[in-house]
């Protein structure tokens, strides 16, 4: 695994996305880096996470820290995901700026205005060359 990639270039679909942005909150990107690829094996899609029992997906989430607030999130996020337009990420639960930022970036190739989060400057400018 490419320790230079941020966690959004190694994820599969806008719902592993999201969960990467919920797991990256108060957790170092490395430690998230470690812990997505076996999460996905198990729960590809937001459909196969819902299905699960919430023990199961603290479990999973043990080594990031909060699991089970972590848990929760990432649970109604995937509910609220099975029922989103795709177009503001913040009306997801428990995503915030940097989300949305992020889920502008990589998925609906825009620039927002005001980046905040230092990773995101960086990608934008060196990587996008803006």
């Amino acid at each position: 695994m490419r320790d230079d990639l941020m966690v959004q270039q190694q994820v599969e679909s806008a719902w592993q996305h999201m969960v990467g942005v919920i797991c990256l909150n108060q957790t170092g990107r490395k430690k998230v880096k470690k812990v997505l690829p076996e999460f996905f094996k198990k729960f590809p899609t937001a459909i196969h996470l819902l299905k699960a029992d919430r023990d199961t997906i603290s479990e999973m989430l043990k080594d990031l820290g909060m699991k089970n607030v972590r848990a929760y999130r990432i649970w109604r996020m995937s509910k609220d995901y099975l029922q989103w337009d795709g177009e503001d990420a913040t009306a997801l639960f428990g995503i915030g700026k940097y989300g949305s930022d992020s889920y502008r970036i990589f998925y609906k190739n825009e620039i927002p205005d005001n980046i905040q989060d230092k990773e995101l400057k960086r990608y934008v400018k060196e990587e996008l060359d803006v």
